[in-house]
């Protein structure tokens, strides 16, 4: 997965996920939507046979913000695997 930035500016981050368009993006709109000092977090489909979802993130720090929500994600992510390494 690679994330274009679009616009960084000091409250605001606008950038493209790339190759996700629903699953993965809603997961990480939710994780952003719920760090603190978040003010709003969407994403959009630019055109319905693109493969990329448009983020805008308006935060105290959005970096920070988008940074720690990848970093839970992959905590989460990583747990659940080891739950369903374990069942095998």
């Amino acid at each position: 997965m690679k994330l274009s930035v679009i616009t960084n500016e000091k409250d605001t981050l606008e950038f493209y996920m790339e190759g996700e368009r629903y699953t993965v993006a809603n997961y990480l709109k939710e994780k952003i939507s719920l760090m603190d000092g978040v003010d709003f977090c969407a994403y959009k489909l630019d055109h319905p046979l693109d493969n990329r979802a448009r983020f805008i993130l308006k935060a105290k720090n959005p970096k920070k913000a988008l940074n720690e929500a990848i970093k839970q994600a992959r905590e989460e992510i990583s747990e659940f695997k080891s739950t369903v390494e374990k069942i095998k």
